[in-house]
């Protein structure tokens, strides 16, 4: 595998201060790809004020996408967004599999990835490993391995309700020595001791390290504790609003950076709620409720069916923003 199109300096430079949407993939009511609106998606997309695109993320079904499917979805964004970095997750699509089969698997799909052009790859925790006898050392040995193929690699630390495993701090400082680590996303839900004592551990022993915020529910505090970037699912909707909230941060307009704070955040508390996994649905609901997307193509096959109750909380969110910002 070629090293890609960035240095690892290159990609941090390009990412940092910017909103990496992790992005959605349409389907019909039949489940089918729904292409048309995928493609209206992607195109609207690519004129927002974003830094760069996550495919494949749990956000995009990567795990559960069939290889047409997936192989189409990153095609169709790396020509969109030809001149911005595009990343890949990459995984075991079983939990069953034993560690070598995993991280083949996952080489496998992150081969796939540069061979479609992606730029660097976001590591899926290998949650086949939470339970093993030797984990620390299985982890750090599934990422030394992935770190050989040459592209940036990010690593992802999520929370373990969510599929994730916990790192301790001495396999944290063994991953991000590796070759080729840009740095590490954060996604701790409702762990904000794990997300605070993370990213004090990184501006103290690898302050080179991209530190990039995945929380969606406290988006704002996470840039005040020293993310760099944001690559969330809820940046898939009203990105324009999450990219100046970061901006504003950065440039020290801490008015407008409180402003924009809490009205996202109200956006989070109506997508990211309990059943969890339901976010995906409710993200796409809301785009279509937008006009991005045609409402046929607002269908996430894994997850749960939506309420009417969500339907009127996130519309009279939006209503709210239109209000405001709009």
């Amino acid at each position: 595998m070629s090293s890609g199109r960035y240095s690892l300096a290159e990609l941090n430079r390009t990412l940092a201060g910017g909103l990496i949407p992790a992005a959605p993939v349409m389907f019909d009511r039949e489940h089918r790809f729904h292409e048309r609106a995928h493609e209206a998606y992607v195109s609207f997309m690519s004129s927002q004020p974003i830094s760069g695109v996550a495919v494949w993320a749990h956000t995009g079904r990567g795990l559960l996408l069939d290889p047409e499917t997936a192989q189409r979805v990153l095609r169709q964004w790396r020509h969109a967004v030809a001149r911005k970095p595009l990343i890949a997750g990459v995984g075991a699509r079983t939990k069953q599999a034993n560690p070598e089969e995993a991280t083949h698997a996952t080489l496998v799909m992150a081969q796939a990835a540069a061979d479609y052009g992606a730029d660097a790859v976001l590591i899926y925790p290998p949650s086949w490993l939470r339970h093993h006898e030797q984990r620390d050392s299985q982890i750090i040995k599934h990422h030394e391995q992935l770190s050989r193929l040459g592209l940036p690699l990010v690593l992802f630390y999520l929370y373990e309700a969510a599929g994730g495993v916990r790192y301790t701090e001495t396999v944290l400082d063994e991953l991000l020595t590796l070759p080729n680590v840009l740095g590490i996303k954060m996604a701790t839900l409702d762990s904000v001791m794990t997300y605070q004592d993370i990213a004090s551990h990184l501006q103290s022993r690898h302050p080179e390290k991209l530190l990039i915020t995945g929380e969606d529910r406290f988006l704002g505090y996470s840039l005040r504790r020293g993310a760099k970037a944001a690559l969330i699912g809820m940046g898939a909707v009203c990105a324009d609003l999450q990219a100046e909230l970061i901006e504003a941060h950065f440039s020290g307009d801490a008015a407008r950076f409180l402003e924009l704070s809490d009205l996202i955040d109200r956006l989070a508390e109506v997508l990211f709620v309990e059943p969890m996994d339901g976010y995906i649905g409710r993200i796409l609901y809301a785009l279509a409720r937008l006009g991005v997307i045609s409402a046929d193509a607002a269908n996430d096959p894994w997850g749960p069916a939506l309420t009417t109750a969500e339907f009127d909380n996130i519309n009279a969110l939006l209503n709210t923003l239109n209000v405001q910002v709009g």
